[in-house]
């Protein structure tokens, strides 16, 4: 139903989402924490299939974040088992689709690292679409390394405070290969960024719903990007001045 009233002249570019819900999915339905994670996975199989389809260029998933790591010990060990074994190089080849991942990778599994790094290597040319995993991920930690590259750069005489700006910030990010998000979604039913790609979602549209990760579907997508078709986007200007709602917020680099 929904598909049918998009206007595809004026799909995001960029979406980022918050996979949420695969835990709640399975009790619901009397499972293992462990099933919901599985059916999550293929849900997001389905759905970077679904947004190359529509022309979205972007799809970044929130899988892992920094905070992750202080659940049970068998629920970490089961998802990075999973992790793994969803990482097949050959649905990103067969679909044109390029691999990427942001955040500490470093406290991965070493065959988890291997394994992501290869893919990442062999789909690196690929050009329908990019899939941005967050692993092991939180904004915080990322602007704050983002500090930190910026610091040195100061201290090594290479940069003078005074030159310091947004563009400066922006390239010290993880996500500096990517513009920003049009439109994030986020399922499960919670309102909140989770410390999620803080600075790059200052001008995103947000958009919640109650459905949970694993039942996130074609219909449920197509949803939220018509709702984001709806509004109109700003970015600080008056309603007057903006004369062109397709308007993507993307830098020429990215065209």
């Amino acid at each position: 139903m929904y598909k049918e009233l998009l206007d595809l002249n004026h799909i995001p570019q960029h979406i980022a989402i918050i996979m949420d819900g695969n835990g709640r999915w399975a009790k619901a339905k009397g499972k293992l924490r462990g099933e919901g994670h599985m059916a999550g996975a293929q849900a997001l199989h389905d759905l970077m299939i679904t947004v190359c389809n529509l022309g979205v260029k972007y799809l970044t998933v929130y899988a892992f974040s920094t905070e992750n790591w202080r659940r049970p010990d068998d629920e970490v060990n089961g998802l990075m088992k999973l992790l793994f074994k969803k990482l097949d190089i050959d649905i990103f080849m067969d679909n044109d689709i390029r691999f990427c991942v942001i955040g500490d990778t470093a406290r991965l599994p070493k065959d988890v690292q291997e394994r992501m790094n290869y893919c990442i290597s062999r789909s690196a040319n690929n050009q329908r679409g990019t899939l941005t995993v967050a692993l092991s991920y939180s904004s915080k930690w990322e602007i704050t390394e983002a500090t930190k590259k910026i610091a040195k750069q100061v201290k090594e005489g290479l940069l003078d405070v005074e030159d310091i700006t947004d563009e400066t910030i922006d390239k010290s990010l993880n996500t500096s290969f990517m513009p920003d998000p049009d439109l994030l979604i986020r399922t499960g039913g919670e309102v909140r960024l989770s410390n999620y790609l803080l600075w790059q979602c200052a001008y995103t549209e947000l958009y919640f719903c109650d459905t949970f990760w694993p039942d996130f579907d074609e219909e449920e997508l197509c949803k939220a990007i018509y709702d984001y078709q709806q509004r109109e986007r700003r970015f600080g200007k008056t309603s007057e001045q903006v004369t062109d709602h397709s308007e993507n917020h993307i830098n020429d680099e990215y065209k």
